[in-house]
């Protein structure tokens, strides 16, 4: 069967492909921006890749065409699926099809964390001889590739409320049918297709409605958002983490990388890796709740986390240039840039930390969370803005009040020129973005030598 993926380049429908291509498929895609390392990892397994959306790329019309989130109404290939009544098909809705029948689904779903607990996730039972398939939004380090079928029944999937909401809006999310399901945390995103944090809830719930009653659903006590989700009904049996709940952590170190797991108020074991921040710590106790679901006993999970190599894009230590470090972030909603940086500055101590963040997601082009942003950066010394012309809001009024010394530049040069007058040795650069940020990291890493 010949697949055509409609914006191949998305991380979920990028991994998805690359399980079309396992399954003996011919598999071609399309996007509008073709980048690493989706690219490379999808080039490398044999698909081919074309840019823009042009109708002429569906001709011969292939069998199937898998269309991704961010395609609407308007878009050429779209309206040519419709137009020439091509059959085609939701992301999550392929994979519940083709991949998912028979097995034992563990679905994490969240505002914040998806890839990187699924991901720890998926290393934890691979740890543990349990050959898992996954498909995951982004490239674990562990494995160097965002999805496989597995040897086994056992299949993580990185579950987004968002995924595929493609043209018609709505939210794919019934297609996982998780026998074990993570709610990691629950805020409004995503301010395209929902229009208030309660939609989302609803969202959740409807995730929740089909987990089997002889599986589990995991979340931190403390979400209050969560809390209105399962109060909304559930017919599964819970475990809590966190704060009030039956896992938790007790801190050693106090940026997080070094933690005693608590299940049920006995000790399990001691954490020691190399991530930070209170939202990795809280990541690792859903992890090993759902691990133990299907099997996995709590110190044999440890033991993985403590060889666990966080998802590229998620604080990935890029470059070191003259004693200056840079960080390549996936952080593009105020909760997650606080948290980040908040582990960065306990993991770093006084060292001076600049932060250069472009608000490029759908939420933040439409102006959600914009009133969070000045409060986001309080950890950093520094902050570069980046203001794209396209934005359609003033990013210079809205984090002019920030207490932290902050820059809004229209140009990559700017931003390049600003952090190399202010770097030295020692210092600490997180560069996030959601996007390729037009190779910033790498320029940014060239002008630093020079």
């Amino acid at each position: 069967m010949h697949i055509h993926v409609l914006g191949i380049c998305g991380t979920f429908m990028g991994s998805l492909a690359v399980l079309a291509k396992e399954l003996g498929h011919r598999v071609t895609g399309s996007d509008a921006n073709v980048y690493p390392p989706m690219s490379t990892q999808l080039e490398a397994q044999g698909i081919e890749l074309l840019q823009g959306y042009a109708p002429e790329h569906m001709q011969p019309a292939p069998d199937l065409v898998v269309i991704g989130n961010a395609l609407s109404r308007g878009n050429p290939a779209v309206e040519y699926v419709l137009n020439q009544g091509l059959p085609y098909v939701s992301g999550p809705q392929w994979l519940a099809d083709h991949v998912l029948q028979g097995r034992w689904v563990l679905a994490v779903a969240g505002t914040h964390g998806k890839t990187t607990t699924s991901s720890m996730l998926a290393w934890v039972l691979e740890h543990a001889g349990m050959s898992p398939g996954f498909l995951i939004g982004g490239v674990p380090q562990n494995f160097g590739i965002s999805a496989r079928l597995g040897g086994t029944p056992f299949f993580v999937v990185e579950a987004d409320e968002y995924d595929s909401a493609f043209f018609d809006k709505r939210s794919k999310f019934v297609h996982y049918r998780p026998r074990t399901a993570v709610l990691n945390n629950l805020e409004f995103d995503h301010a395209d297709i929902f229009p208030d944090l309660a939609a989302i809830e609803r969202q959740f719930h409807h995730l929740v409605r089909t987990v089997p009653g002889e599986g589990l659903v995991i979340y931190p006590q403390a979400e209050e958002a969560l809390q209105r989700v399962i109060g909304m009904g559930c017919w599964t049996p819970v475990q809590t983490t966190g704060t009030g709940g039956q896992w938790q952590a007790r801190l050693i170190s106090e940026d997080g990388s070094h933690f005693t797991v608590l299940f049920d108020g006995v000790e399990q074991g001691e954490v020691r890796w190399n991530l930070t921040g209170q939202h990795s710590v809280a990541n690792a106790l859903v992890t090993l709740a759902a691990a133990r679901h299907v099997g996995v006993v709590p110190a044999l999970g440890i033991a993985a986390l403590s060889q666990f190599h966080s998802v590229k894009r998620r604080m990935e230590k890029v470059a070191e240039v003259r004693g200056i470090t840079l960080y390549d972030d996936f952080a593009h909603h105020p909760t997650a840039i606080a948290t980040t940086l908040d582990g960065l500055r306990k993991n770093v101590g006084k060292a001076q930390v600049i932060a250069v963040i472009e608000p490029r997601s759908n939420s933040m082009k439409l102006g959600a969370h914009r009133q969070g942003l000045p409060d986001s950066v309080l950890q950093a010394d520094r902050v570069f803005w980046y203001a794209p012309p396209n934005l359609g809001w003033d990013l210079a009024a809205t984090v002019a009040g920030s207490p932290v010394p902050t820059e809004v530049c229209d140009s990559l040069e700017a931003i390049i020129a600003g952090v190399k007058a202010h770097a030295a040795p020692g210092t600490q650069v997180v560069i996030m973005s959601n996007g390729g940020f037009g190779g910033l990291h790498g320029k940014l890493a060239k002008a630093l030598e020079a």
